[in-house]
């Protein structure tokens, strides 16, 4: 019954990781939305942090591309992987999957970048590995508008559940009363930042 809910999409904090994927600063100066995305992430990940939802990162090539921007506190990842290939789902990520989660892992919630290239080629290999996937629309992005719109039209057809960060951080509080929630409710204070999802 439990996993019958992860697939209508509700999200259990001990059954759920966060990957973010190649939010690098080499990307910045050719992604107009860059810098609110960054900030929405930024909500995501603290929030995360006090649920105590695992996180595991990539960054892409990074000898040439760099690192995760400074902006974003990822210090209580996981892992932070290098990788070439487009999909997160390295080897080594793969590994890393199965030491945190021996059998429990139901859900991932996926947010980064490019929206078209990285992260729907990650959601394809997670849902094939059997996985129940949650795009965060308002923490992704891709260069254009065109292709941020057609991925996240096409990752709901593959059967992601496309939401944005604050959708995310509430189901994983589910209750006023989580021990979590005096931590979590000023990250949430102001609303997020305009991605102008509106428009596409």
């Amino acid at each position: 019954m439990a996993r019958q809910l992860t697939k209508l999409g509700y999200l259990d904090v001990k059954k759920t990781l966060f990957m973010l994927c190649d939010l690098q600063d080499k990307f910045r100066p050719g992604m107009k939305l860059f810098d609110p995305v960054v900030k929405n992430t930024s909500k995501l990940l603290q929030a995360g942090k006090a649920l105590d939802v695992p996180l595991i990162v990539t960054e892409h090539y990074p000898e040439k591309l760099g690192h995760i921007v400074k902006d974003l506190d990822i210090k209580h990842a996981k892992g932070v992987f290098p990788k070439t290939l487009f999909s997160m789902m390295t080897p080594e990520v793969q590994n890393k999957i199965k030491e945190l989660f021996p059998t429990n892992l139901e859900t991932v919630v996926l947010f980064g970048l490019e929206s078209h290239i990285c992260l729907e080629q990650t959601a394809m290999d997670l849902i094939n590995n059997g996985y129940t996937v949650h795009v965060v629309a308002d923490c992704s992005l891709s260069r254009t508008q065109e292709d941020r719109k057609l991925a996240l039209e096409r990752l709901k057809q593959y059967g992601c559940f496309v939401s944005t960060s604050e959708n995310v951080i509430f189901k994983l509080m589910r209750d006023k009363q989580h021990p979590a929630f005096d931590s979590v409710k000023g990250l949430v204070r102001e609303p997020s930042v305009d991605t102008e999802l509106s428009k596409l």
